[in-house]
């Protein structure tokens, strides 16, 4: 496929991602893309003769042209979303980018991936936590996704330059540039070990709309999104909200009362939007993560002597599955009404035969 036809896709304007996939699953390809007539877009579900009229597909190539010349000066990979290189979880997201520059050496799809997001008003507390929680995720092997601003972002990234973790800061701009310019020393440091994202060609200026767009990438290119330290408004708490529409676990450690910058913590704990973190620990255990330096001896499974035929069938249940199972699906797979799924499940996990998680999911201890 043509790469200038992907670029030039990027700088159609009034079409978003979500238009410009359909436009390409109903054409077969980007190229057939600017060869259709705005007759025959306008049979496709979701597009409208309106939409389609509007688009300046010949513009759109002028600029491609002129922006491939600046990658390739540059260094820069285009990474497009049909790609294999592309990050699948952002993937799955319905409005993910369907082009993104990136620069640096990175693995867009390791196993596991994490986005710490917070405040540009760190504090020493929150600064804390931040390292502690970087320093515990490393013996995992975990790549940090966070979007370079001041405060907890840059500490993130700065925490995992310093333990040679891999990190990638995700711009609301071009890749000619940097915003804050403060953090500079810190993304070319970032280059070695992961490096800079972003969605938006070279010339894109760091506009105050760009942000919310920014944050969607960071919150669906990761397995879990950290919260520490936030205030009640702020790009942090937006980033949540994106993780949780998405269906992607959110943790936030909580904040001390009568702190501003904690208010926003508090307030995902206290209305179920995020997880409570007592500990960096409970991170890697919610998400069911092993260490990479651990190697378990095989161990023969003895089932528990004094569990129920119930709770035998919910094990065994269990036990089939690598990942956590959702109550939804054993109360299926046991053919079990949900309250009495419910009441084994607890007697269970009473006993430490099995551990509840994020997502009412369950899995054998």
């Amino acid at each position: 496929m043509s790469l200038l036809h992907k670029v030039a896709l990027s700088f159609v304007k009034n079409l978003g991602p979500v238009a410009a996939k359909a436009l390409i699953a109903y054409l077969g390809s980007e190229e057939e893309v600017f060869k259709a007539s705005p007759e025959k877009m306008t049979r496709i579900p979701g597009i409208g003769e309106k939409r389609a009229v509007k688009w300046d597909f010949d513009d759109a190539l002028k600029q491609a042209e002129k922006e491939l010349k600046f990658v390739e000066q540059q260094g820069i990979d285009v990474i497009f979303y049909t790609d294999a290189r592309y990050p699948k979880r952002l993937k799955n997201c319905h409005d993910s980018p369907v082009l993104l520059y990136a620069k640096g050496k990175m693995d867009l799809n390791p196993p596991h991936i994490i986005s710490i997001v917070g405040t540009r008003n760190a504090t020493d507390y929150g600064r804390q936590l931040c390292h502690q929680l970087i320093e515990e995720l490393k013996q995992y092997n975990v790549l940090i996704v966070s979007g370079l601003a001041h405060g907890i972002d840059v500490a993130a990234h700065k925490e995992c330059v310093k333990l040679n973790l891999p990190t990638i800061g995700v711009l609301g701009h071009g890749l000619d540039r940097l915003y804050p310019a403060q953090n500079r020393a810190a993304a070319d440091k970032m280059l070695e070990n992961g490096g800079l994202l972003s969605e938006y060609p070279s010339g894109t200026t760091p506009d105050r709309e760009n942000f919310p767009q920014r944050n969607r990438i960071v919150a669906g290119i990761a397995d879990a999104t950290v919260v520490i330290e936030a205030s009640i408004k702020g790009g942090a708490l937006i980033t949540a909200e994106i993780a949780n529409s998405y269906n992607r676990d959110v943790f936030a450690f909580p904040g001390r009362l009568g702190d501003e910058f904690s208010e926003g913590c508090n307030f995902l704990i206290r209305n179920n939007k995020a997880s409570l973190l007592t500990c960096p620990a409970d991170l890697a255990f919610s998400l069911g993560w092993e260490k990479n330096d651990v190697s378990k001896p095989v161990e023969q499974f003895m089932l528990p002597f004094d569990l129920s035929d119930d709770e035998r069938l919910i094990m065994d249940i269990l036990r089939q599955n690598s990942t956590p199972v959702a109550i939804d699906d054993l109360t299926l797979r046991a053919n079990m009404p949900m309250s009495q799924l419910a009441m084994n499940l607890l007697n269970m996990e009473m006993q430490g035969y099995i551990s509840s998680l994020p997502g009412k999911t369950y899995r054998v201890n």
